[in-house]
C-alpha cells in the first residue's frame, strides 16, 4: 500500500482524530486458525494457505536474489510478473502484460482472464504486485499477490460452468502513486469500464497484528467479502486507513463499483479492536510496513488463511453457475472487412475461443459470397482455440459490389463472425490504400507488435490522432517489433510505402549509431535509422515496392537499443498507396 502523505488543515485534523481512536491498549493472544470453511461457503473451494505461503517464498527469494527488494521498474518486480505469468499461462489464462508509460518507473501490469463466462459482464480481483525499495514487500503487497495467484491457479483447476467473467490483475508502480493502476483505468473505453460490474482489491492480507477490513463495507459490492467474514464471527470493519491509498481508488473514481480485503498498515489496533481479534492494543496492525523486515516472517497464517478462503468465496458467488460447465466457443474473424479485384484474392484470419467447458472440433463455412468468388480455409476445422487463414478469391466475371459474408463454427453449438467483402474492378490493379489501421487509432489488429508499442501515451506525441508506434525509449537493452502481413496487387503503375518517423534521443554523440531502426519487407532491409538521425519532429520516409507485386510481404520495424541513454523511434500514418 502506498504511504499516504497528508495535506494541510483537514488531513491533519482527520490524523488527529484517527491518532485518538488507535492510543487505547490491550493485548491478548491471536485466535487459532481456521480448520475449515464455514457451511455458508460450502460451495467455493478451501484454498490452501500453504500453497499461498509457497507463492510468499517464491516472491522472498525473488527480492533476495535482485538487491533485497521488488520495487517497480526493477529486475525484482520483472521477475515477479515473470512467476505469476509462468503459473498463470500453465494453468490455461488468457495472459497480457501492459506496458506503463507514464508510471514513475516505466514497468508492466499484468493481466490475467479466465477464458469462461460473458466477456461484458465481468468481476475484477486485482493486487499490486511490486514492494517499495527499502525491502522486499512480502505482506505488503506478496501477501495480496499471492492470494490471487492461487484463487486463480483453483478456479482454473476445478473448471467451473461461469455466470461472469473473471479478470485477475497484478498492478505496478502502486507505491509510487497508484500509477499502474491508473493507467490501465485511463486506458479502458467508456464501453470496456461499463463491462466491468465490481472490482476487488487485496493490499496486504496477511498482517501480523492485523485486523478485518472490508473497503465500502456496507456496500452491496462488498457483500460476498463480508458474508464470508462475517460466518467466521470476525466483525469486519471499514478499512478507513485505506482510502484513497490502494488500487482501488482509479476504479472507483472511475465509477466502477469497488470493495476488497485489508489487514491494516502503519495505523495501531485499539483496545476493542485486540479484544475482538487478538493480538497486541495500541501496536501497528503491520510493525514492518515499508521495512526491510517485512519478510515471510511478516505475514499472520491465520489472517492470510481467512483472506485467501473469502476471495474465494467471493468468486463462487459472483461469477460461478451450478452444475457441470457447457462446452461453447467463439468465432472472430481479423481483419473484419477486405477488398479483392477481379482475377484476385485476399486473406483473413479466423480465430476461435473455448468459452465454456471444454474444447471441441470446430467445422468451418461461409455464406453469403457473391457469384464468382469462393471462400476456403485452411485448415477446415480446428480445435477451439486454434485458428485457421480465410482466403476470399474472385473471379475474372465475379459479381462486383459489397456483400456481408457469415463465417460459422458448427460443433456442439453454432456460432458466427461477420465479414464485409468488397468486389472491384474488371480484373488488374484496383488500386487504393492497402494498410490496415494505418494511424493505429483502431488498437492493434492487424498489426503485429511488442507489448505496449502501439499505445497513446502523451509522453511521445502521436503525428495525427492519439495512437501512435512507439518502440523502445527504455535507456536500457531493449527490443521491439512492429508488423503487418500486406498483399501486393498484381497491374499496378505505382507501389508506395510511406510512414511518418520521429527520433528522440538522450545520446549525445553525433557519430556513433548505438540505437537503431531497421525498417524491412520480407528479408530485404530497406532502410536504418538510428540516434543519429533524431529530429524535433516527424518526417515522412518513401519507398517503391513495385518489386513486390503479386505478392503477399511482411513489413517489419524493428527497433534495437543499447544498455543506455534512451532512444525513441516513433511511427505514424503508415502507408502503403497502389494505382
Amino acid at each position: 500500500m502506498r504511504r499516504r502523505t497528508p495535506t494541510a488543515g483537514l488531513a491533519l485534523a482527520l490524523f488527529a482524530a484517527v491518532t485518538a481512536t488507535l492510543t487505547a491498549t490491550a493485548a491478548s493472544a491471536e485466535p487459532a486458525p481456521v480448520s475449515a470453511a464455514p457451511a455458508l461457503a460450502a460451495a467455493a473451494p478451501d484454498i490452501s494457505v500453504t500453497n499461498v505461503q509457497a507463492h510468499l517464498t517464491q516472491f522472498n527469494s525473488i527480492a533476495t536474489s535482485n538487491g533485497g527488494n521488488r520495487r517497480a521498474g526493477s529486475a525484482g518486480h520483472t521477475a515477479s510478473v515473470a512467476y505469476v505469468k509462468g503459473k498463470l499461462q500453465a494453468a490455461g489464462y488468457t495472459v497480457s502484460e501492459q506496458v506503463c508509460t507514464t508510471c514513475t518507473y516505466r514497468s508492466n501490469n499484468l493481466i490475467a482472464e479466465w477464458p469462461q463466462g460473458p466477456a461484458d459482464q465481468v468481476v475484477m480481483f486485482g493486487a499490486h504486485l511490486d514492494s517499495v525499495s527499502a525491502g522486499p514487500g512480502i505482506n505488503d503487497n506478496g501477501s495480496g499477490s499471492a492470494t490471487l495467484l492461487e484463487n486463480a491457479l483453483v478456479l482454473a483447476s476445478q473448471n467451473p460452468s461461469m455466470t461472469k467473467r473473471v479478470r485477475f490483475a497484478w498492478w505496478t508502480d502502486e507505491e509510487q502513486g497508484l500509477n499502474g493502476s491508473e493507467f490501465y483505468v485511463n486506458s479502458l473505453s467508456a464501453t470496456q469500464k461499463g463491462y466491468i460490474k465490481g472490482y476487488y482489491n487485496f493490499d496486504m492480507v496477511g498482517s501480523t497484528n492485523g485486523g478485518y477490513f472490508i473497503n465500502r463495507v456496507t456496500s452491496t459490492t462488498a457483500a460476498p467479502l463480508k458474508a464470508y467474514w462475517d460466518s467466521l464471527n470476525l466483525q469486519p470493519e471499514e478499512n478507513v486507513e485505506g482510502q484513497g491509498r490502494s488500487d482501488d481508488y482509479p476504479f472507483q473514481q472511475a465509477g466502477i463499483p469497488t470493495s476488497g480485503y485489508a489487514a491494516g498498515a502503519s495505523a495501531r489496533k485499539t483496545s476493542a479492536q485486540a479484544a475482538k481479534w487478538g493480538g497486541t492494543a495500541n501496536s501497528a496492525y503491520d510493525s514492518c510496513y515499508h521495512r526491510s523486515c517485512d519478510t515471510t516472517a511478516n505475514v499472520s497464517a491465520t489472517v492470510l488463511n481467512r483472506s485467501a478462503d473469502g476471495v474465494a468465496y467471493a468468486i463462487w458467488q459472483l461469477a460461478v453457475g451450478g452444475g457441470t460447465p457447457t462446452n461453447d466457443f467463439s468465432v472472430a474473424v481479423s481483419p473484419t472487412s477486405g477488398s479483392v479485384a477481379r482475377g484476385g484474392s485476399t486473406t483473413a484470419t479466423v480465430s476461435t475461443a473455448t468459452t465454456s467447458g471444454s474444447a471441441q472440433t470446430v467445422s468451418l463455412s461461409a455464406t453469403g459470397a457473391p457469384s464468382g468468388v469462393t471462400v476456403s480455409f485452411s485448415p477446415s476445422s480446428v480445435t477451439s482455440g486454434g485458428s485457421a487463414t480465410m482466403t476470399v478469391s474472385a473471379s475474372a466475371t465475379a459479381t462486383t459490389g459489397t456483400f456481408t459474408i457469415t463465417v460459422t463454427g458448427t460443433g456442439s453449438v453454432t456460432r458466427t463472425a461477420g465479414y464485409t467483402l468488397t468486389v472491384t474492378g474488371t480484373g488488374g490493379c484496383a488500386g487504393g490504400q492497402l494498410i490496415g489501421n494505418s494511424s493505429f487509432e483502431s488498437g492493434s489488429t492487424p498489426w503485429t507488435a511488442s507489448s505496449g508499442v502501439i499505445t497513446n501515451s502523451s509522453s511521445q506525441a502521436a503525428r495525427t490522432g492519439s495512437y501512435k508506434a512507439w518502440l523502445d525509449g527504455y535507456g536500457s537493452t531493449h527490443t521491439d517489433t512492429l508488423s503487418q502481413s500486406v498483399t501486393i496487387p498484381a497491374g499496378c503503375a505505382s507501389y508506395t510505402l510511406s510512414f511518418w518517423l520521429h527520433i528522440d534521443t538522450a545520446e549525445t554523440t553525433t557519430s556513433t549509431a548505438y540505437d537503431k531502426l531497421t525498417v524491412q519487407v520480407g528479408t530485404t532491409t530497406l532502410a536504418t535509422y538510428s540516434n543519429l538521425n533524431k529530429a524535433s519532429g516527424y518526417a515522412q520516409r518513401s519507398f517503391n515496392l513495385a518489386a513486390y507485386a503479386g505478392q503477399t510481404v511482411t513489413l517489419k520495424w524493428t527497433g534495437v537499443e543499447d544498455a543506455s541513454l534512451q532512444t525513441s523511434f516513433v511511427i505514424d500514418d503508415v502507408t502503403l498507396q497502389v494505382g
